[in-house]
C-alpha cells in the first residue's frame, strides 16, 4: 500500500533558498503547496521564482499555490493545517521560535540555516531536538559530490591515514567566499533590506559559517553523538564588516537609500555590513579553521569561490572552486612520505566506483586530480531539493537519525559561543 503524499506548506518565504525547495517536483510531495505570508515583495519575489520553475521548457514543475495573505500568517498556517510538512526561510531572528512553535503543534519543520542567531535562543532548539516530530536544518554543501568525495577518501586509513596533529596547520581548514550581489535562477537576486540588519539577519559567524562547522562535523563523524561540552574547545573567533556602498546597497535591494533601521552603521554613503568571520577551535582534538567571507559583486565570469583542505598523516585533500579551476570544485591528492602512492589512490578510486561512477585520476606532478564525470556534478541551487528528498526520505521511515538531534545542538551552540568569543574582542 502506497502512502498518501505529503502536503508542503512554506511560512513567509523572505528568502529565495524557500524557492529553492521546489526547483523540481518530488514524487511524494502533493503538487498543491500552501505558502502563509505576510504581503510585500518578498512573497511576489517568491511566487516569481515558483512560476518560473512550472514555466520553464526543460522538465517544468507543477505547484499550485494556495497563497493566504496577512499578517497573521502564522497564526493561520497553525489553525488551518493544510499540509504536514512545514518549509522556513526567512528572516533569521524569528525563525527559532517559529520551528519551536511548530514542533510543538506536530509538523514536520525543514528549516533553512541558521535556525538561531543569539545564545538564548539555544534552550528553545533544546526543545525541539529532544522529542519527534522531526526537525531538520537544510545542509546543501554535504550534497555536493566534490565535498562527499573528500569525506569518502579521507575515511581509507591507508590513502589518507588520519587527521594531523602535529606542527602549526589546522588539519581542517575552509574559506569561502559569497557575493552580496548575484544571480539566482538565471536572473539578479533581490535581497529584502532586512538582510542587512545584523539585528535580524545575524552577524558573519552565525550565516555561511553555519555550512562550514557542519561539514567538519560531517568529516569528523566517528558514529558517536557530538557534545560541546566533551568535544569541542573554542579557541578564537572574529569578525569584521564589508563596506557596501549606498549604490550596490540600491542594486541589491531596489531602495534608492539606507533605511532608518541601518542608520546607526552608516557612515557618509556606505552601509558597514558585520558579514565576515573566521574561527579556530579543535573538535575531538583536530585543529578546525573556519574563514567565511562576503565580497560585494561576483565578477564578470565569476561565482562564489571555495577552498577547503583535510590534512591527513599520509596525504592531504583539497577541493578547490574559484578562478584557477574555472569555478568548478575540483579534487586533488596530495601524498605524504614514501610509498606507492599511484597504487594507493587507484585502489581508492576503484573502491568508489559503485557510489561515485566514472570517476578517475589524472597524475599532477607529485599529486592527483581526482577527476569527476559530468553527471555526478550539480549545481549548489539543485541542493536545496536534494535536501527536501532527504528529508522525505527521513520522515517515510519513521525513524529518525540517532544522531541528529545531538549534532544540531552542537553545532549551534559552537556558533553562538563563537559570536560571544568574537564580540568580547579575541
Amino acid at each position: 500500500m502506497v502512502a498518501d503524499p505529503h502536503t508542503l506548506v512554506v511560512l513567509n518565504p523572505g528568502h529565495f533558498h524557500a524557492a529553492l525547495t521546489l526547483r523540481r517536483r518530488h514524487p511524494r510531495l502533493s503538487d498543491e503547496v500552501h505558502v502563509y505570508a505576510e504581503d510585500g515583495p518578498e512573497l511576489e519575489s517568491f511566487l516569481a521564482i515558483v512560476r518560473s520553475f512550472n514555466e520553464r521548457a526543460l522538465d517544468p514543475t507543477r505547484w499550485k499555490l494556495r497563497v493566504y495573505r496577512g499578517a497573521d500568517y502564522l497564526e493561520r498556517l497553525r489553525a488551518e493545517r493544510a499540509g504536514d510538512v512545514v518549509v522556513i526561510a526567512g528572516r533569521n531572528n524569528a525563525r527559532m521560535k517559529a520551528i519551536h512553535t511548530l514542533h510543538a503543534d506536530r509538523f514536520l519543520v525543514l528549516g533553512d540555516k541558521p535556525w538561531l542567531i543569539a545564545s538564548d535562543q539555544l534552550a528553545m532548539l533544546r526543545e525541539v531536538c529532544a522529542s519527534t516530530p522531526l526537525a531538520m536544518d537544510i545542509m546543501t554543501e554535504r550534497h555536493d559530490v566534490a565535498n562527499r568525495l573528500q569525506r569518502a577518501l579521507a575515511a581509507q586509513p591507508e590513502l589518507f591515514g588520519r587527521f594531523r596533529a602535529d606542527g602549526d596547520e589546522p588539519a581542517i581548514e575552509i574559506r569561502s567566499v559569497h557575493h552580496l550581489y548575484k544571480t539566482v535562477n538565471q536572473r539578479p537576486l533581490v535581497r529584502p533590506p532586512w538582510y542587512f540588519d545584523v539585528a535580524v539577519q545575524g552577524t558573519g559567524i552565525t550565516d555561511v559559517t553555519t555550512h562550514l562547522v557542519d561539514l567538519t562535523q560531517w568529516w569528523v563523524d566517528d558514529g558517536k553523538p557530538f557534545d560541546y561540552d566533551r568535544d569541542v574547545e573554542l579557541l578564537w573567533a572574529r569578525q569584521w564588516p564589508t563596506s557596501v556602498p549606498r549604490g550596490i546597497f540600491t542594486q541589491i535591494t531596489g531602495l534608492p537609500h539606507f533605511p532608518q533601521a541601518l542608520q546607526g552603521r552608516v557612515s557618509g554613503d556606505e552601509l558597514s555590513y558585520l558579514c565576515n568571520a573566521q574561527l579556530s577551535y579543535r573538535l575531538r582534538g583536530i585543529g578546525v579553521q573556519l574563514e567565511a567571507l562576503w565580497h560585494l559583486a561576483i565578477p564578470q565570469g565569476g561565482a562564489d569561490s571555495h577552498w577547503a583542505i583535510l590534512r591527513g598523516t599520509k596525504a592531504d585533500l583539497i577541493v578547490e572552486q574559484g578562478p584557477g579551476t574555472a569555478f568548478r570544485a575540483e579534487l586533488r591528492l596530495h601524498p605524504i612520505g614514501p610509498g606507492d602512492h599511484a597504487a594507493r589512490v587507484k585502489h581508492a578510486v576503484a573502491s568508489l566506483q559503485k557510489r561515485f561512477p566514472g570517476l578517475g585520476i589524472q597524475p599532477a606532478g607529485s599529486a592527483f586530480h581526482i577527476t569527476i564525470p559530468e553527471a555526478l556534478r550539480s549545481t549548489h541551487e539543485e541542493h536545496f531539493s536534494a535536501v527536501l528528498d532527504h528529508f522525505l526520505s527521513v520522515v517515510d521511515r519513521g525513524h529518525w537519525p540517532d544522531k541528529l538531534a545531538a549534532d544540531l545542538v552542537m553545532k549551534y551552540t559552537l556558533l553562538a559561543r563563537a559570536a560571544e568569543l568574537s564580540r568580547v574582542g579575541n
